[in-house]
């Protein structure tokens, strides 16, 4: 999507009279080097991407116009540098680059045919920014290595783009500049609102999406629970019934209301949580009172079945490898239980996906909030760990489109000036072991998973 005209001349404005000026200074005693950190600190805090002067045949200008467009349009915090393979780097080089520039975020730098990365620990996890590297080494060109860079950082980071990308101020712009820069600014004011707003339709959209598709899944599993009060069928005035029986029909006939009314007034896919919660409450009402009917031991008050919550609380653990992934303990309703111990596959909640029907922890982010109603209270992190859902859900960005609340999930900040104030281990060490070294950019181990 292009950016709006006005931020793109501001743009256009501001590198050239800033580079003009830096070689200017080159040239006075005592000056620093026409492209050293300060300058592209100061340039990044202006535009997401910068291209030193000597690296303009690594990245042409019109595909540095567009990178930043993209990342702009997306308003998450990813800073791109373009460097000649001799620019100076030392074991700080990171540390100083995050300092000059001051904004919390995620920086890629292409130095030469080589590109590394690095991030503050609240936008993307170290592992994050490894695995994001990795996926992007084998590219054919600077070109499409740093489009894949950016694509895949904006779906995993969180945070959003700083306020100076749009506001166009910057300390290395002539007078001149400044005034030419802010009448445009003034003239644009309208357009840069007009941006902030069809940034946030974007995103009600893409929610409304998501929650659309969520919506299936969880009337599935309200119309399930329904059907099994009904083949319950047990009457308040029924001989044998007492108060508790009583209390547990009422509770469960409670939580199918409850589920039916929150789902009609979901927004978002975080709503959903809350309705899985009463279904999972209200099954294990139903539950307690078919015991209580049949005169067996009450329940424990367990999860619902990891394999698909309709086959209602689980009775034990078991051991459960995914294809691909580590070995874990999941919750298994009697069925599967059986299933695993004979070495069966049990049996799946699938959804519908874009590759066909699949597990739901191989489905879209909006399944999160879903799965995070029926596995509360902290397990749901230990259950998902190394499916794709999981990998999603353990990202900044999750936190920040579909909510946290589970367990170590979600939460982030990005996008925040915040100067030298970091974690100097986020950007600790020199560029994957030294620019031109042997193991450039780590990568590192995915940790198997699918």
């Amino acid at each position: 999507m292009k950016a709006a005209p006005t931020r793109t001349l501001v743009r256009l404005l501001i590198v050239p009279i800033a580079a003009v000026l830096a070689a200017l200074l080159a040239g006075a005693p005592g000056a620093h080097a026409a492209t050293d950190l300060s300058t592209i600190g100061n340039a990044l805090r202006e535009s997401p991407v910068y291209v030193d002067p000597e690296a303009r045949d690594v990245l042409a200008e019109s595909d540095a116009e567009a990178l930043a467009d993209k990342i702009e349009d997306a308003d998450k915090p990813v800073f791109v540098a373009v460097l000649p393979a001799d620019f100076p780097t030392d074991d700080q080089f990171w540390r100083t680059l995050r300092t000059e520039t001051g904004i919390t975020g995620l920086y890629g730098v292409r130095l030469g045919d080589e590109f590394d990365a690095r991030a503050d620990g609240s936008v993307l996890s170290n592992q994050g920014v490894q695995n994001l590297v990795a996926s992007v080494q084998g590219a054919v060109d600077a070109k499409a290595q740093l489009n894949d860079f950016v694509d895949s950082a904006l779906r995993n980071i969180g945070g959003s783009g700083p306020s100076s990308w749009s506001e166009g101020g910057g300390t290395d712009v002539p007078v001149g500049g400044l005034i030419t820069v802010g009448a445009l600014l003034a003239a644009g004011g309208a357009g840069v609102y007009a941006v902030t707003r069809r940034n946030r339709r974007r995103h009600e959209e893409e929610q409304r999406a998501a929650l659309e598709k969520l919506r299936v899944v969880v009337d599935e599993d309200i119309t399930a629970f329904g059907e099994e009060l009904d083949r319950l069928d047990f009457h308040p005035g029924e001989p044998g019934a007492d108060d508790a029986m009583r209390t547990d029909y009422e509770h469960a006939l409670d939580a199918y209301e409850q589920s039916k009314r929150l789902m009609e007034a979901a927004t978002k896919p975080e709503d959903v949580r809350a309705v899985t919660q009463a279904v999972e409450d209200g099954r294990f009402a139903l539950a307690s009172l078919a015991a209580r009917r049949e005169g067996r031991p009450l329940p424990e008050r367990r999860p619902p079945c990891f394999f698909d919550p309709r086959h209602g609380p689980s009775v034990a653990d078991a051991t459960w490898t995914p294809p691909g992934g580590a070995e874990r303990e999941v919750p298994v309703c009697e069925a599967d239980r059986v299933r695993l111990a004979e070495g069966r596959d049990p049996a799946v909640r699938e959804v519908d996906t874009e590759y066909g029907r699949r597990p739901y922890w191989e489905a879209g982010p909006a399944y999160g909030p879903w799965a995070g109603g029926y596995f509360g209270g902290g397990i749901l992190p230990g259950l998902l760990i190394g499916t794709m859902l999981g990998s999603m859900m353990a990202t900044p960005a999750y936190g920040a489109d579909y909510g946290s609340g589970y367990g170590d999930f979600g939460g982030y900040e990005g996008g925040d000036v915040s100067g030298a104030d970091f974690h100097s281990g986020d950007f600790g060490g020199d560029f994957g072991g030294g620019f031109g070294g042997g193991d450039f950019g780590g990568g590192g181990d995915f940790g198997g998973g699918f």
